[in-house]
């Protein structure tokens, strides 16, 4: 692994946050870091940049151990939810800051600047000041700042928290983009479990200071840790099996109208767009159906329907 975390612990007012964590990044891996809020996500991240120091624990980043190193000198950067960017200074001025520190002189530092502007499409407001900008703009300012430094790792704390469902949609996939060419190392810090999947090569589930799961979108959805990662992820039907037990489904798995053993009555209907979420109440629970736009269903109706795949843990 690139990036190891190796039982990290943290505790804020007697209470752990962080509880004996371990989690690995490979190189060039976008990871994200999934969980409620509350769960430990941001103060992962601010232990992997140095800006806390865990009470037990390691963080090895390409074989070396820095867990002792400040966030000046660890060779990673954040991107903070905020961006943090400096409203007096200009959009160039902004992505060459950090670049003095690390010895660039000035001329250095504007040229390396300048090849980061045009990478990430913003050459052409390199003059403009940060707040005489978009917050997409801002957004890719902060990123290109990060970038500049050539991190070893790249932190990412809820980048897109600020900006609007439709510019959150767009930068996503900008970020990605971006991302890839660079083939940055990068730890995503995200609430939202449709941004983490789009996002991430793998998802880590975390719930209390510890990691439940850590898989790619795909095996998280399909094969999830345990209930509370089933339900973490899209909403989980739940129906008394034929031994007793509870059998446990997706809303996509269901299918109306198909001869399985099973009788729903519809109870509302809800138009998605491209889909429906059909609700039915059977065997004494509540069941969503998720069906193409074109099926149509009534209030009341008694409709037959089948599982076709089920949920194990």
């Amino acid at each position: 692994m690139f990036l190891e975390l190796s039982g990290l612990s943290k505790s804020f007012d007697g209470r752990r946050v962080i509880d004996d964590l371990t989690l690995g990044v490979n190189r060039g891996e976008v990871l994200c870091l999934l969980g409620a809020s509350g769960c430990g996500k941001t103060t992962t991240l601010r232990l992997v940049g140095g800006f806390l120091a865990p009470e037990s624990g390691r963080v090895l980043l390409d074989g070396a151990d820095v867990t002792d190193l400040g966030p000046e000198v660890r060779p990673t950067s954040t991107v903070f939810q905020s961006y943090a960017l400096f409203p007096h200074l200009t959009v160039a001025q902004n992505v060459a800051y950090g670049l003095r520190f690390s010895g660039a002189s000035r001329q250095e530092a504007h040229e390396r600047a300048a090849q980061m502007l045009e990478a990430v499409d913003l050459a052409d407001q390199a003059d403009a000041r940060v707040d005489q900008i978009s917050g997409g703009q801002r957004q890719r300012v902060a990123l290109a700042r990060s970038l500049v430094l050539d991190p070893k790792v790249l932190l990412l704390d809820e980048p897109f928290s600020n900006l609007d469902a439709n510019l959150r949609l767009r930068m996503r996939g900008e970020v990605r983009q971006i991302q890839r060419r660079f083939g940055v190392t990068t730890l995503f810090v995200t609430h939202d479990r449709e941004e983490a999947m789009a996002f991430g090569d793998r998802v880590a589930i975390m719930r209390d200071g510890r990691i439940l799961q850590a898989a790619t979108p795909r095996e998280a959805y399909d094969q999830p840790a345990d209930l509370y990662c089933a339900r973490f992820l899209g909403h989980v039907n739940e129906l008394p099996g034929p031994d007793g037990a509870s059998v446990y489904f997706r809303p996509e798995d269901v299918r109306l109208g198909a001869e399985g053993g099973l009788t729903g009555t519809v109870e509302s209907v809800t138009y998605l767009g491209g889909t429906r979420e059909v609700a039915l109440a059977a065997e004494g629970r509540r069941v969503l159906a998720r069906v193409p736009a074109d099926q149509t269903y009534a209030k009341g109706m008694e409709v037959p329907f089948d599982i076709a795949r089920t949920i194990s843990f």
